[in-house]
């Protein structure tokens, strides 16, 4: 008898991201060619030029579901897992939960394994800092260790609820996109369950007895995903029907795919519409498709210096209007003590 379809579900989606994992390092020559990975898993699992691969691990369902199985497929493919659990200190006793965290993945046969500590600031709001905090925990562990990737826990649910944040924020096509399977310098963050619900992961820890720890903030109606989480979708559902959230995330992945090839087509047109100096004319510009001009403003005002996390969409529309809706007006001031002026047909953007 085979496993528990939540078992199987969740090892395949694994399975599926180590075999990309594998490819992308044969690929860039990290494993000498014609290395047969996976057919003597033990002689495998020795080789120093083995890859490593890491699970980022709250204690969460989701991610207990994902850390077990990493610890099943690896050896199968000759890949080394470990697993890291940041610990945000922002509960009592939040070290000795890191600490059993780390030791549950020990049992499950991960090597190595580390409880990182982080302080979390509070730019950008307490989710964002500790998100901020999470993820440079994460890239200094994995460089530490040489890790090729970082497993990460989000789920169809959390997909779901990234796109109705975006929506919410009305910052475009992108933020419509919601989570990416894979993100980070290199392709470092990868994200198996993003095909998978949460009630699924839930169930393989359950019929595997894994234990896991329900995170309180995740109850919080202080928290924003929180209250999308336990209020929003639920009302949507009950207004709609079932299914939003498989819809929601069919709309980030169309999204995504709609959002890459108009970046695309903006990084090929980029170079059209500047002059000999390097500046961007404002004819050639205003005969771009609304959506290919302004991703071309918004990437000349982060080149300027601009943040890209507090550069909104309506910092761009008011640049683009220097383009579509001249009239004489002045110059617009933008994060990052950024500037964009029109000046003789040519839209200068640079430190103010």
């Amino acid at each position: 008898m085979g496993p528990h379809p939540a078992v199987a579900a969740i090892r395949l989606a694994v399975r599926r991201v180590l075999h990309d994992i594998l490819n992308d390092h044969q690929s860039s020559g990290t494993l000498p060619d014609g290395q047969a990975l996976g057919r003597h898993p033990g002689r495998a699992a020795e080789r120093p030029s083995s890859p490593l691969v890491l699970v980022a691990c709250s204690g969460g369902a989701d991610s207990m579901a994902l850390a077990s199985a990493l610890a099943f497929e690896a050896p199968r493919l000759g890949l080394r897992a470990g697993g890291v659990t940041v610990d945000h200190g922002l509960q009592p006793g939040s070290g000795l939960r890191a600490d059993e965290v780390a030791l549950r993945l020990r049992e499950l046969g991960l090597d190595p394994v580390e409880s990182v500590a982080v302080t979390v600031g509070r730019g950008g709001g307490p989710e964002a800092a500790a998100r901020d905090a999470r993820y440079a925990a994460l890239d200094a562990t994995a460089e530490r260790h040489g890790a090729a990737a970082v497993l990460l826990g989000h789920t169809r649910d959390d997909q779901a609820e990234t796109v109705l944040l975006g929506l919410a924020r009305g910052s475009g096509t992108r933020s419509l996109s919601g989570m990416a399977a894979v993100s980070g310098a290199g392709g470092r963050y990868r994200r198996p369950f993003l095909h998978i619900d949460r009630q699924t992961a839930r169930k393989a820890c359950m019929v595997q007895s894994l234990p896991v720890w329900d995170d309180p903030h995740n109850a919080d109606p202080a928290y924003t995903r929180s209250r999308l989480r336990h209020e929003g979708l639920p009302a949507l559902e009950k207004a709609l029907g079932k299914g939003v959230i498989e819809a929601l995330a069919r709309t980030a992945q169309l999204s995504r795919d709609d959002a890459d090839a108009l970046d695309a087509w903006a990084g090929q047109a980029e170079a059209s519409v500047r002059d000999a100096t390097g500046l961007l004319e404002c004819a050639k510009l205003y005969a771009l498709p609304p959506a290919v001009r302004r991703r071309i403003l918004r990437r000349a005002a982060i080149e300027a210096g601009a943040p890209a996390g507090s550069l909104f969409a309506r910092h761009i529309e008011e640049v683009d209007r220097l383009i579509t809706g001249w009239r004489g007006q002045g110059a617009i001031n933008l994060p990052g003590k950024v500037v964009a002026q029109r000046q003789g047909g040519r839209l200068v953007i640079r430190q103010g």
